[in-house]
């Protein structure tokens, strides 16, 4: 493949000949120490070619590749290496799609290579479905008239998804917990038919506090690989108005409307009932968190070849950024000042329901369902209706 067929959506798709990787891993392992001391560095270390090519990496970095012979990471990029999806989209590899545009450790090696050391967060999905967060450090070094990028890697998987769900778990409680004083608070002035009113509010936020914990303790033990299903017999639309009815009480629908759609599909499922309605609520809870008062957020669910696809839909668009990013486990736009942008319910879809085969992402996950340009659709599919 000559270089005329190269194209790229965003970083240069040039590589080195295999000979000339060769001869730079020959010359770099003839320095002395310099293998054996990047493999005393406790985080992962690769050197990387013009081409962002791994011409060396330590032990550490290889362990993360999940490769134990240099040889078989001599060349990659990497993405490559680390078995990101992204990478083996197209024929030009790692760091040309246009999911690459919001990659960190593209982005970090890139700033290096024009005179910038930088540091910067890279998540990504493996190709065996493993999500991976890392911490990508850049910076250059010359041999000769040679300038090579040194890339340092750390693993913060388990810290990313600590402080995601502690995210997530904390935001939602004091949401709920603030309605809670703030109708106790009420109460001592209120009229006996207020209080009456009052305490059925209290009542329907204490439950959703109840849900919230069990809904933390769903996605911990989904993390775990330890959360199991109980499938049943489950009445679709029954349970899109269940979901909208407890919402209503939520913070985040006040002066915004929530809506079934007229043609929702009206069938049964063998599913997991409880996983499917706390996936569903957490869809709705990000579409209602991403509208602006009086706008309208829809809920529904069509029939499909594989079973039954719900989805929510909200009226305004999502950047294309979003997009890029949005099914990442680590990924919010939460407490940026921007509007929040998340998905909840993406941990449980898929590091536990798919395992189950009861839910799967719309269409490819790694791939957004919707053109930037259109309203908002997210959705899934239960698989599986009974007959």
């Amino acid at each position: 493949m000559t270089s005329q067929n190269l194209t790229t959506l965003f970083a240069s798709p040039e590589r080195a000949e295999n000979k000339d990787l060769t001869s730079v891993f020959d010359q770099l392992i003839q320095i002395p120490f310099l293998a054996r001391t990047l493999d005393f560095v406790p985080i992962g270390i690769m050197v990387l070619n013009s081409h962002r090519q791994i011409v060396l990496a330590n032990r550490i970095a290889l362990n993360i590749a999940g490769v134990t012979d240099p040889s078989e990471a001599l060349g990659l990029r990497p993405g490559e290496a680390l078995g990101c999806i992204h990478a083996f989209e197209r024929l030009e590899g790692c760091g040309t799609t246009e999911f690459c545009r919001v990659c960190g450790a593209v982005k970090a090696i890139l700033s290096s290579q024009q005179g910038q050391p930088d540091m910067q967060e890279c998540r990504i999905i493996r190709t065996n479905g493993d999500p991976l967060d890392l911490s990508v450090w850049t910076n250059v070094f010359k041999l000769g008239d040679v300038q090579y990028t040194l890339a340092s890697v750390m693993d913060i998987s388990d810290e990313k998804r600590r402080k995601a769900l502690e995210r997530i778990f904390f935001h939602d409680i004091l949401n709920t917990a603030g309605g809670i004083r703030g109708l106790a608070e009420l109460l001592h002035e209120a009229s006996p038919q207020e209080v009456t009113q009052y305490k059925d509010i209290i009542y329907s936020l204490a439950h959703m506090i109840v849900e919230e914990i069990n809904s933390q303790r769903t996605l911990s033990s989904a993390e775990n690989g330890e959360l199991s299903a109980n499938p049943s017999t489950v009445a679709t639309l029954h349970l899109l108005k269940e979901v909208v009815e407890v919402f209503k009480n939520y913070d985040t629908a006040h002066s915004r409307k929530l809506v079934i759609d007229d043609n929702a599909f009206d069938t049964e499922l063998f599913t997991d009932r409880a996983l499917l309605q706390r996936v569903l609520g957490n869809m709705l809870k990000n579409g209602l968190e991403a509208s602006e008062p009086g706008e309208s957020v829809t809920i529904g669910c069509n029939k499909t070849e594989m079973g039954v696809e719900f989805w929510v839909h909200n009226p305004c668009e999502m950047p294309r950024e979003i997009q890029l990013q949005i099914f990442q486990r680590s990924f919010s736009t939460k407490g940026t000042g921007k509007r929040a942008w998340h998905l909840q319910h993406k941990v449980i879809e898929r590091t536990l329901l798919e395992r189950h085969c009861i839910f799967q992402l719309f269409g490819r996950r790694d791939h957004f369902p919707c053109k930037p340009t259109k309203p908002q659709i997210i959705a899934i599919t239960a698989i599986t209706p009974s007959s």
